[in-house]
Formats: structure tokens, sequence, C-alpha cells
């Protein structure tokens, strides 16, 4: 993820730049395309052929359309408006998919999700808590590339092309690399719980330095190296947690649940992010451009959930790790 991440900012600033968006997502589907050639070529297939159960299509169905209704909902009631008819119906309907979707989970002999499994006290905690570290996250790079961007004219912004903000932006990438090592020490030495408290903690720690110092481009390439290395960490710890607290054949299904959750909290921060810079903006040569007070707030606001994360983490029992 470090590498990909090093790599990918600055190399869809460039094609975005003097190409144009829809060749970023050419580009990715050529890419994907590839990852699927290179699994079914390198990944070797089982020794022993089993017998698989019947695919529960119709949990995945309810899932999908559950996420999709809430998601959306997340995503544009700032603009439908919140109490719109658009809104509080997506909301509706993904309450009533989701209750739906739990019930036929439950029953089904093999769910896409064991609910009774998610229900156990360290996935629940983990999964929780993985909200807020997507939501911790994703705000990072939805705040300190704009600040970046914006014009030297406003008295904040710092004026850089987008190929010289994902430059910028690059050595985050390569500081979540850097901690795997420290994580999987912490790990084996403290308890994946330890590690998911340190990450949230110096994800907060990030959040303070853009905060405090957001004038600075060296300051604000420092937060967001060090706001990585703490999803690092903390994006290490989580599978482990989740894998320690299921059954064998409940690990996949458990960590892609817990994908889900993290999701779910980048969506959310989408939309409260947007929702705050749109809320405290300005108005500058004919333009609406979010203001100083948006961003601190924005990069407070992340800094105080990825406290609420580390938190939320303390509530994990230990456990033996695998």
């Amino acid at each position: 993820m470090g590498i990909g991440g090093a790599l990918g900012l600055p190399a869809a600033a460039a094609v975005i730049e003097y190409i144009n968006w829809r060749g970023l997502f050419m580009a990715d589907f050529v890419i994907a395309l590839a990852i699927v050639i290179l699994i079914a070529v390198l990944i070797p297939a089982p020794a022993e052929p089993k017998s698989y159960n019947t695919f529960d299509f119709v949990g995945t169905i309810g899932l999908g359309v559950a996420l999709l209704c809430l998601l959306l909902a997340i995503i544009d009631g700032g603009s439908w408006g919140w109490g719109s008819p658009e809104t509080i119906g997506l909301f509706a309907a993904a309450l009533v998919v989701a209750l739906a979707w739990g019930y036929w989970e439950l029953r089904h002999t093999n769910p896409l999700v064991d609910l009774r499994t998610t229900r156990k006290h360290n996935v629940l905690f983990t999964n929780i808590a993985s909200i807020f570290i997507g939501f911790a996250m994703y705000s990072q790079s939805l705040l300190l590339p704009q600040l970046m961007q914006l014009p030297t004219a406003t008295g904040y912004g710092l004026g850089l092309s987008m190929l010289e903000m994902g430059l910028c932006m690059a050595p985050s990438g390569l500081g979540m690399m850097a901690v795997s090592s420290l994580g999987a020490h912490i790990t084996k030495s403290r308890g994946a719980k330890t590690t998911l408290i340190c990450g949230a903690l110096v994800m907060a720690v990030g959040y303070a330095c853009a905060a405090l110092l957001m004038h600075s481009l060296v300051a604000l390439v420092v937060a967001s190296v060090i706001g990585s290395m703490g999803t690092g960490l903390a994006f290490g710890a989580m599978p482990t947690l989740i894998m320690n607290g299921v059954p064998t054949n409940e690990k996949a299904s458990a960590n892609s649940f817990n994908t889900v959750m993290r999701s779910i909290g980048t969506s959310v921060s989408s939309a409260v992010i947007a929702m705050i810079l749109a809320g405290m903006s300005v108005h500058l040569g004919g333009a609406t451009i979010p203001s100083q007070s948006g961003f601190r707030v924005g990069l407070l606001i992340g800094c105080f959930v990825a406290v609420v994360a580390a938190a939320i983490s303390l509530n994990i029992r230990h456990t033996k790790q695998v």
C-alpha cells in the first residue's frame, strides 16, 4: 500500500494534469486487468480440490444494495439537502435492506458474512474502530492536497500545481511502508491492540502538526508522512485482530467485512469534510473557496476522530497472536 501510494499520487496527478481525468480511469482499468491476469498466473491452486457450499448471492446483492443506498445518501446528502426526500428515502432504504439482509444472513447455512462471528467482542470493537480509522485516514487525503494547491493569493494556499502536490504527498506512502517492520515488532511483543492504538495516536499527531503549521509546505509534508505512518500501523493491526477473533473458515469473510467498515468511514469522511469546507468558505476573485478556518476545523476533526479510534481500541482484549 505504501509503495502504491507513493507511486500513485504523482503518477495520477501527471495523467490528470497533462492528459485528462478520463485517462486516469483508463489506466486504472488496464492495471486492474493486469492484476486479474497476475492472480490467475501466479497464485497457486489448492493442492487438493475442495467442496464448497452454494455461494450466497442473495446476501451479496443485499449487502451491496444496502451500502449503495447508505453511501449515496452520505455522499450526496449535502448537495440534495439532508431533509430532502431523496436523502431520507435512501437512508430509509438502507435501513430496511440492511435489516432484511441481516435476517437472511442469520438464517442462511453458508452466509456471506457470519453475523454471529462479527458480534464477538474483539471483532465488534475492531470493526467500530475501523470506521473511525477510515475517517481519519481519508480526511488527510481530502484536506492537504487542496491546501497545497490553493493560490498563494488566499494568504494560506501554497500555490502548487497538481503534479507538484502529488510529488509532495508521495513521501507519505513511503512513510507507511517504513513502519511495516515496526508494526510487526509491536504486535509481536505487545499485541495488535497496542499497535492499533499507537497507529491511531500517531495519526492524531500528524493532524495536530498540520493544523498548527498549515502555512508551511515542509510542515504539511512532514504531517502527511506522520499521518500515513499511523495509518500503516493501524492497517497492519486490524487484520490481525480480526483473524485472532474468528475461526479459520471465517477469516476471509471477516476481513472483507472489516474492509467494508473502513470504506464506510472514508465515505462519511468525504461527506463531512465537504460539508465543512463548503459551509466555511470565502469569496475570492469571483470564486468560492474553502476558508483557512474550514481547513483548520477539518484537520482538528481528523485529529479528534483518530483519538476516538484509539479510545475505542482500548476496549479490545489482548489475545494470543497467530
